[in-house]
């Protein structure tokens, strides 16, 4: 008899930690994306108090890496308490060793695995199952769910049968697909599953856990004479596996109604044409079969649930007797090998069987890539072929080595009561979070189901985000993108221009948009082709400035909820006073925490949300031509690859359009192109309040904003007069005009530029303004770019802020977020050594916004010099600098030998000889090195010899090279600490860049050994206890270290001088950057970001220093405090201007007091330790140099 159905709207990933934490003792965890979130909800449900079925909260350790979460559950294990982790990718690669242990040893755990792609050519964060198939030989088992209602149901079945077996499982199910798609689910609570549990196998493992009391030993050395023999005793705990799990899908088949086995059949009882599928893609699969049933065909799925063991004889039971033809397909890709690993083991089911079906396999959906129905149907189709296609790819277009199938036309196959909608949006509007709202509100105020999945660019805020939402009267099975939307909101107007927002609309759907236009100027401003595409399909159109309602309300750029509350009005999908008022709970629920203000200006956002207006559709438009096509002048490279991709088109790109650059290689300054324009206010600048400081370049997230200095000729030629300019300041720049121009469509709006001008006489020489009204100051930016030439050469760049700003940046327009506190040094960095510049880049925040395809914000000058730049992993990321490093050593070193040749070659003529010899004299100097490069390859290329030869074929190497590693404070604090510490010990000239953002900033703000003491993040929900890491003055301690630690919004000087000296230090280097983030909740916004950075070190929160070594050699201090004596009193004023720690006094009155003194007090012991490194007497210790004398004795 089922039990009475409770609902709860969520997504796989919460469904699998609501499970894991009834069967948990202790959770040992480490973040990665797409996975995070399970240990998130652990921590905070333990924060809250909630019970496991042992009565007590789960224990939650965040370890320093995956490998440590790993050994942290094995030795946890072992002394005898329930452990769980959740991880991903890369993280589930560095686990594998312990896996081995874990298993060899029969421990029981669940491992819980939001499958994911594992980084090749290139990362990606994405769905597939390369990371679990990467572990399927370590001996645990596996199970897999392919729905958010499955993972429900038998992440159970996994505790309980690892209890029961003392076999280990890995839990895993699709990432992003199902660990982030939201639907409505039936519910399993306590009282369903702890009845289930073997408490007499439960009770042998605690009995076997290692004590004094029991001594024994674990973890032996054995030789060949025993090791086989032993290892082969686990084999009938394997061999009983299966039968165990299947008792267990019995009995969650009873409580639930729903059935599950080891491998389900679904379709036709007499199939002839079979699918073998694992994961998501079972669910549109269904889809599929289910039309194709009703046409009368005989088709088929066997969706496979217990992956290892992988039991013969089930799978066997499960496939029909009448199958003549089977294709498995694989959510993988194994290079080199006969076939993927799923489709091996099907085929050795048959192997040797008579009358055994005709068996291909396939790829699909790597990286998330979406599996519909139309594409299953072509597999089918496939399979119908008098010799169907082998080893085949799904939902491409291999042109290359032809393994694809046909591409079908998409067809909706959903349950017609399905109501589809489309969400565009920009990331940190809010559009996301208010559309997972709504989903909840239908989901538990209607009997409808839900779904609701949420597709992203690679962008941090600002980025790209669609929301695909379904709403439908039985369950959904549709595991694939909204194609054929009943609803399109588009909510930045830019979009219209930027994507076909429009694709797909049913006839007779409705559209509605964000924009500041009105009524005919509305009409005049829509493209052609989404006019048209309105008349022709009689779309409703709906229209809002929800920009202008949010800024009269007070909420910046927050459309959501002015959006959200439109929505529920226009389309009615339930009762409207029902909406709101649910809308409001939810407010107060997500906002609540923030403050009653917040909460206020979000319930007006809810009322306003009626100001919407209908657009008249004239039905001449159904005839408009298309639009005229803008030349441009981008090179093949962006028109052929990043201009699609940009266009939300890269599913349509072939093999061929990537074959020429197979390892992943992507071209440089790709980003300038892009000119997204979804800034809502720019910068305008008035000249005659400027006094030409730079200070609003030099703090540019984005380099949107620079100074640009024009001779006669140019100024002869620009599109603006000369009043638009002012005569610039400095001896070298006599006669030449002076303009800080403004990168319109490149700038995101943040404000810090405004924030940080000084002005003339109390008026700022930058205001805000809406970006419509400064659209035509974009061909002053355009023209300056292309035709006036760097006047760098004029000034010392490195001499102080003003002059840097002259410099080229070559790292602008990235996609980090609006006001980003960490690309500001990025590109001050690249703007003083960027065209000699080699970067190794941690994974994490840097590396997104550094290296997503298709966009590369690295770029060259003009001679085609730039940074050179790569990324490795999360935890090598100094490794990987320190081998570019040596590399180059070795390459210099031969540079060097064949300069020393040269010398004596009679072939080699005098001129060659003196530039050799200047070469040698200066072979450190980028400047000299580059100068003697463009002379001598010319004269080598002339002169033929053999050592010219050799010169000019190791000419990459000619130009000394600035060797830059960045990184984040997860990465250097944790996770590749013990690499950062080698690489810094190993005595090389590598720097290194620490952005301190106190947080795991790319993966959703979770707690590093950077975050202080007090500061709610995530893995820390009721803040953190433990004090702050000083990673600078432990890289001090080796003393021939360069340290220091630096703020810009604090002291652009010491900036620059710190990052100058570091650079110029002839050794390893570290600078660590306080870096304001998203994730700290500025209350002020990110427009003052650099404000932040000010009060940081005002206070005391952040200290300024710097360690030089070399100062040592001059018999000098090489410690000194650049901070000025902290105003103590604005300590706690400063911490409550940010949401993470305003949020601890909030939900924890009486622990935050206690917290905040701490955190206070560790500021303060770490200024005084600091003082009096700084007021230490410098030279020999009288004490030092007896001791000294005695040891000589």
């Amino acid at each position: 008899m089922s039990k009475e159905k409770k609902f709860l709207t969520c997504d796989g990933n919460q469904a699998a930690a609501h499970v894991s934490y009834m069967f948990s003792e202790v959770a040992a965890i480490y973040p990665i994306t797409p996975s995070s979130t399970m240990a998130e909800y652990v921590d905070e449900w333990a924060a809250a108090g909630r019970k496991n079925i042992f009565g007590e909260t789960v224990l939650v350790q965040e370890m320093q890496s995956e490998g440590g979460a790993a050994g942290a559950v094995h030795g946890s294990l072992q002394a005898g308490a329930l452990t769980t982790t959740y991880t991903a990718s890369q993280g589930l690669l560095l686990m594998i060793p312990n896996m081995y242990k874990i298993a060899g040893e029969m421990l029981p755990t669940v491992f819980h695995v939001s499958a994911r792609t594992i980084a090749s050519h290139a990362l990606s964060i994405f769905g597939d199952h390369q990371d679990v198939m990467a572990v399927r030989q370590t001996g645990f088992a596996m199970l897999a769910e392919g729905s958010v209602q499955e993972v429900m149901d038998l992440s159970g079945v996994a505790h309980l049968a690892t209890i029961k077996s003392r076999i280990p499982f890995v839990n895993f199910f699709d990432g992003f697909r199902t660990s982030h798609e939201i639907q409505k689910i039936e519910t399993l609570e306590q009282e369903d599953l702890e009845p289930l549990l073997d408490r007499q196998a439960l009770a042998e493992f605690r009995n076997r856990a290692l004590t004094p009391d029991k001594p024994v030993a674990r973890g032996m050395a054995e030789n060949s004479d025993v090791f086989f023999q032993h290892r082969e005793a686990c084999n009938k705990h394997y061999e009983a596996v299966p039968d165990i799990v299947e008792d267990y899908m019995a009995k969650i088949s009873a409580i639930t109604g729903r059935e599950y086995h080891l491998f389900n059949y679904y379709g036709a009882p007499d199939a002839e044409r079979v699918i073998i599928v694992m994961g998501s893609a079972t669910q549109s699969a269904q889809e599929a079969i289910d039309s194709l049933v009703a046409k009368g065909e005989k088709v088929g799925m066997v969706a496979v649930h217990l992956y290892r063991p992988f039991s013969a004889k089930h799978f066997l039971a499960a496939v029909p007797a009448t199958a003549k033809r089977i294709a498995v397909l694989d959510r993988t890709k194994e290079p080199g090998a006969n076939a993927e690993p799923l489709y091996l083991d099907v085929k050795e089911c048959y192997y040797g069987k008579a009358d055994a079906p005709v068996i291909v396999g396939g790829r699909y959906g790597l990286a998330s890539k979406d599996t519909t129905p139309a594409m299953i149907i072509g597999v089918f189709e496939n399979l119908a072929l008098p010799e169907p296609k082998d080893h085949f790819t799904v939902g491409i277009v291999d042109d290359v080595t032809f393994t694809s199938l046909p591409l079908k036309e998409e067809v909706a196959l959903g349950d017609p009561s399905t109501y589809e909608a489309k969400f565009f949006g920009l990331g940190a509007d809010g559009t996301v979070g208010a559309n997972k709202n709504s989903v909840k509100i239908i989901g538990e105020n209607t009997d409808k189901y839900c779904q609701a999945y949420f597709a992203y660019d690679s962008k941090k805020s600002g980025g790209f985000t669609c929301s695909h939402l379904r709403f439908g009267d039985r369950p959904i099975r549709s595991t694939y993108l909204v194609n054929t939307p009943n609803f399109v909101a588009c909510h930045v107007q830019a979009y219209l221009h930027m994507y076909d927002v429009t694709r797909g609309l049913r006839d007779n759907g409705t559209f509605l948009l964000n924009t500041i236009w009105e009524g005919d100027e509305l009409a005049k401003n829509l493209p052609n082709k989404v006019k048209r595409y309105f008349a022709q399909h009689n779309i409703s159109v709906y229209y809002i400035n929800a920009t202008k309602i949010a800024q009269e309300i007070g909420l910046g750029n927050r459309t959501n909820t002015i959006l959200q509350s439109a929505f529920f009005r226009i389309t009615e999908v339930i009762p409207v006073e029902l909406a709101v008022e649910q809308m409001k709970k939810f407010i107060v629920k997500s906002y609540g925490k923030k403050g009653q203000d917040v909460v206020d200006k979000n319930f007006a956002a809810v009322d306003r949300g009626g100001e919407y207006k209908q657009l008249a559709v004239d039905p001449a438009w159904a005839q408009l031509p298309d639009d005229e096509a803008k030349s441009n002048n981008a090179p093949e490279f962006v028109n052929k690859l990043v201009f699609p991709i940009n266009a939300q088109d890269g599913d349509l790109l072939k093999v061929s359009d990537f074959e020429a650059i197979p390892d992943g290689t992507w071209q440089q300054g790709t980003a300038a192109y892009e000119k997204r324009g979804v800034a809502a206010f720019v910068p305008e600048w008035f000249e005659e309040n400027c006094i030409q400081c730079n200070k609003c370049a030099y703090v540019c997230p984005h380099a949107a904003i620079r100074p640009f200095v024009l001779d006669a000729d140019e100024m002869a030629k620009a599109p603006m007069s000369q009043d638009r300019t002012l005569p610039a300041i400095g001896k070298t720049f006599t006669g030449m005009r002076f303009i800080q121009s403004v990168d319109v469509l490149d700038c995101l709006g943040c404000g810090n530029c405004v924030d940080v001008c000084p002005g003339k006489k109390g008026v700022k020489a930058l205001q805000m303004k809406p970006l419509e009204t400064q659209l035509d100051k974009q061909p002053e930016w355009d023209f300056c770019v292309k035709e006036v030439a760097s006047k760098q050469h004029l000034v010392d760049i490195q001499q102080n802020v003003k002059n840097s700003q002259f410099a080229t940046p070559l790292f602008e327009f990235s996609g980090a977020c609006s006001g980003c506190g960490e690309t500001p040094y990025v590109k001050l960095i690249s703007q003083l050594f960027g065209d000699h510049e080699m970067v190794a880049n941690a994974t994490g925040c840097s590396s997104i916004y550094s290296g997503s395809v298709p966009s590369t914000p690295y770029t060259t000058n003009a001679a085609g010099h730039g940074p050179a730049w790569g990324n490795s992993l999360f935890e090598d990321f100094a490794e990987f600098g320190l081998g570019m490093t040596i590399a180059t050593e070795k390459m210099h070193q031969r540079i060097h030998d064949l300069m020393k040749a040269a010398l004596g070659c009679g072939q080699c003529s005098d001129e060659i000889k003196a530039l050799a010899q200047q070469w040698l004299d200066n072979c450190h100097s980028a400047a000299v090195t580059r100068e003697v490069a463009d002379k001598l390859v010319p004269l080598c290329e002339a002169c033929g010899c053999d050592i010219c030869k050799a010169i000019l074929e190791h000419k990459g190497f000619l130009v000394a090279r600035s060797q830059w590693i960045i990184t984040g404070d997860g990465a250097a604090y944790d996770i590749g600490f013990g690499g950062l510490d080698h690489v810094l010990a190993s005595g090389k000239n590598v720097n290194v860049l620490v952005v301190d953002t106190e947080v795991y900033s790319n993966t959703g703000g979770q707690a590093s050994k950077a975050t202080p003491v007090g500061a709610i993040a995530k893995f820390a929900a009721s803040g953190k206890r433990i004090r702050k890491k000083d990673l600078g003055l432990i890289a001090s301690t080796y003393g021939y270290v360069y340290v220091a630690q630096i703020a810009m919004g604090a002291d652009q000087a010491q900036t620059l001088k710190a990052i100058r000296e570091a650079e110029a230090y002839d050794g390893p280097s570290i600078v660590i950057a306080y870096s304001p983030c998203i994730n700290h909740g500025l209350k002020s916004g990110m427009g003052k970001s650099q404000q932040e950075e000010a009060k940081a070190v005002e206070c005391g929160y952040w200290h300024l220093w710097r360690y030089n070594p070399a100062l040592e050699e001059e018999g000098k201090n090489p410690f000194s405090l650049d901070s000025k004596e902290p105003q103590w009193d604005k300590f706690e004023d400063f911490l409550m201007g940010e949401v993470r720690y305003a949020t601890v006094k909030k939900q924890y009155p009486e622990e935050a007091a206690e917290l905040f003194a701490a955190a206070k007090a560790n500021a303060q012991w770490r200024y005084n330790n600091y003082r009096r490194l700084a007021q230490q007497q410098w030279g020999v210790d009288p004490e030092v140099g007896i001791v000294e004398d005695m040891n000589n004795k």
